[in-house]
């Protein structure tokens, strides 16, 4: 077959590849387009996601900061007025 292959000339082995090959699923193309789209939805959610969980992160540590930070001053008062310094 390759023998033959070699000495036919190009476009009978391409009409011949072509004849052989199966045909293509009609659906395949539209299937293809929805996977890749789904992907990419799912990627562009993801940095969202991403995003919002680093915002978060932030948001929570500046609140515990300043809990933090208000403990301390109205413990600090009270100490204060309680032993008189």
């Amino acid at each position: 077959m390759a023998e033959d292959l070699r000495e036919a000339p190009r476009e009978a082995v391409a009409d011949e590849l072509a004849s052989e090959s199966p045909a293509a699923d009609p659906d395949a193309v539209r299937r293809s387009y929805l996977v890749h789209r789904a992907r990419r939805k799912a990627r562009i959610e993801q940095r969202r996601r991403s995003k919002r969980a680093g915002a978060r992160f932030w948001v929570v540590l500046v609140v515990l900061l300043a809990v933090c930070v208000f403990l301390a001053l109205t413990t600090w008062r009270e100490v204060g007025r309680l032993f008189g310094l």
